[in-house]
């Protein structure tokens, strides 16, 4: 791989080495020092450790427990039987580092910052239907002396030839171990730097986690964003603790209940919403409760303000879903019918969507639909040709009048398929809402906190205005109150 460069016009805002000289620049670091253990692909990143010179500097052992049994010898036997898992590269990482702390002494090399790089990784299958994934992390370290580091990241492979994302891997695997080294003090564009001499059309990270007393700062939840920001996955997931999971192992097989919103803050509406969608998923046929996963999802777009995206006002919304005990998703699609697509990539069972009359008028619009070619027709193909319902929670309008769907208007030309969906029961009330709530408007919220009137506090979940007001989110200043007041 040649020399990279980026342009901004004519003028050449960054010369990218190639990934011998990458590798190169680590064999050069005589106190660079640790192992490969690469399972499933081949030895692809250690490759290129050893043609590009100087390796005896830099790798202490290269290994690939290729047999299962070996590798159950080597790093124990997993509980569901697979190989291809965080848990297997978190084994991996820790015999390793294990091993070379155990095997050279640190009076012998007083200076070595060692590490330990692992990848287990299955490749395209040979009838092509399943294109491959795997995980892959570095531990080490950046001081002699300094406690270990740690990256690790999920892909999928997005080429269709075996040797092919066998070379992607070990590009990245490069990238990876050189931004480690030399990039790790801004996290951000260490993630764009893993790109580098690859397309997006070749890989997908959906996945990352830093860790480590050089990371101490980063949000996890915050680089999930820049996953998505940077177009390297479609959809990031986290848990209630703030921690990104693999979208793949959490939606596997499970009935998906997904409420889309701005969430800016959320309020008693969003939670009545959820509770009451959900009373009613469960009732569906085949629908039971402990196969169930709610999503709260954000779209990119609700999350920019003045074209860029407010990554505190991202961080605001998060808290505050983590703290009601929420799974968060953010994703990149704009239409609804994407976002079934990507949940049934992962699972064939029942499906719900959430939301408000507003919403629902949206889908309606033939506006979003002009890039396909098949028009709304298509996109309703897509978003309802499975097992899917639209729960829909109902609408206060000007005129103090409650919009269900059976009074909402849509375009005279979507009248009949819109009757088509209602009719066949796709679209269904939410009954039992509570009327009190109807005037409550997350806008309004937002305004009323930002110019600090008072008052609302109880348009909120319980507990959310303490933390909104503890950490000042939102733009919340006591002072704004106490000068109004004077």
């Amino acid at each position: 791989m040649d020399t990279q460069i980026k342009l901004k016009g004519d003028r050449v805002i960054e010369q990218i080495p190639s990934i011998k000289d990458k590798a190169l620049r680590i064999n050069l670091n005589e106190n660079i020092y640790g192992t490969f253990a690469e399972i499933g692909a081949g030895q692809e990143t250690v490759r290129h450790f050893f043609r590009s010179g100087g390796s005896s500097g830099t790798i202490a052992k290269a290994m690939s427990a290729y047999d299962k049994d070996f590798s159950d010898s080597i790093y124990g036997i997993e509980e569901d039987g697979r190989y291809v898992t965080e848990s297997r590269l978190k084994k991996m990482l820790t015999m390793e580092n294990q091993l070379i702390e155990e095997r050279l002494s640190r009076e012998k090399h007083p200076n070595k910052m060692f590490f330990s790089y692992a990848n287990t990784v299955a490749t395209i299958d040979f009838a092509k239907q399943f294109k491959g994934h795997g995980w892959v992390g570095i531990r080490y370290q950046i001081e002699p002396d300094e406690d270990y580091n740690e990256i690790i990241l999920h892909i999928r492979f997005k080429e269709t030839d075996a040797r092919l994302q066998q070379e992607t891997l070990g590009i990245l695997g490069v990238n990876l171990i050189y931004g480690a080294y030399y990039k790790y003090n801004d996290p951000k564009r260490l993630l764009r730097y893993l790109y580098d001499h690859l397309d997006k059309d070749q890989l997908e990270i959906d996945t990352i986690n830093f860790s480590g007393p050089r990371f101490a700062d980063v949000d996890n939840r915050l680089m999930s964003l820049q996953l998505v920001k940077n177009g390297m996955t479609d959809a990031v997931m986290f848990d209630p603790e703030g921690k990104n999971i693999l979208p793949a192992a959490i939606l596997y097989k499970k009935n998906i209940l997904a409420l889309r919103g701005s969430f800016r803050p959320v309020t008693k509406v969003n939670m009545d919403m959820y509770e009451k969608s959900l009373k009613m998923f469960l009732e569906e046929n085949k629908v039971e409760k402990e196969n169930t996963l709610v999503v709260f999802e954000i779209t990119l777009s609700n999350l920019r303000s003045d074209g860029e995206i407010d990554e505190r006002d991202f961080m605001d919304r998060a808290e505050l879903l983590c703290s009601l005990g929420q799974t968060v998703m953010i994703s990149n699609f704009q239409e609804y019918y994407k976002v079934v697509e990507y949940f049934s990539n992962y699972t064939k069972a029942r499906m719900g969507l959430a939301m408000g009359v507003n919403n629902l008028v949206d889908i309606f619009d033939e506006k979003y639909y002009r890039h396909l070619s098949g028009g709304i027709l298509e996109a309703f193909g897509k978003l309802f040709f499975r097992d899917m319902k639209v729960f829909l929670y109902p609408m206060l309008d000007e005129n103090g009048d409650i919009i269900t769907s059976e009074n909402l208007k849509v375009h005279p030309r979507m009248k009949e398929l819109y009757k088509f969906f209602k009719s066949n029961g796709k679209v269904i009330d939410i009954d039992d809402y509570d009327p009190a709530i109807l005037e409550i408007f997350s806008r309004e919220v937002l305004k009323m906190i930002n110019e600090g009137k008072p008052g609302w506090e109880p348009m909120l979940p319980s507990g959310i205005a303490e933390i909104i007001k503890e950490h000042r989110l939102f733009g919340y200043d006591p002072n704004k109150i106490l000068n109004e007041s004077n």
